[in-house]
């Protein structure tokens, strides 16, 4: 996935080393849940996990690549939870 690249590499480029590492960490923990849950799932909750990163980087450093990919990354996000969203039938009266 492209923007867990982008991520890790603004990790590695702010010294951010452990985070790297948690975020492979986590991206196997997610191998195994796309077959079992859905691929909406699985990419939803990963860049729910980078959005967090990225929050907590921007509280830690002044770089305006973090923001750029923080909006990139909440909005990936959020197109993938809209699959995840239940249909709600219409009423019939």
């Amino acid at each position: 996935m492209k923007l867990v690249e982008e991520v890790k590499s603004l990790c590695k480029r702010l010294g951010e080393d452990n985070l790297v590492e948690a975020i492979d960490k986590f991206m196997l923990l997610n191998q195994g849940l796309e077959k079992t849950r859905g691929e909406h799932f699985a990419k939803a909750g990963i860049y729910g996990f980078l959005e967090g990163i990225l929050t907590t980087l921007r509280i830690r450093h002044e770089d305006h690549k973090i923001e750029e990919l923080l909006i990139r990354v909440k909005e990936a996000r959020e197109k993938e939870e809209i699959f995840l969203r239940k249909a709600r039938p219409p009423i019939s009266e």
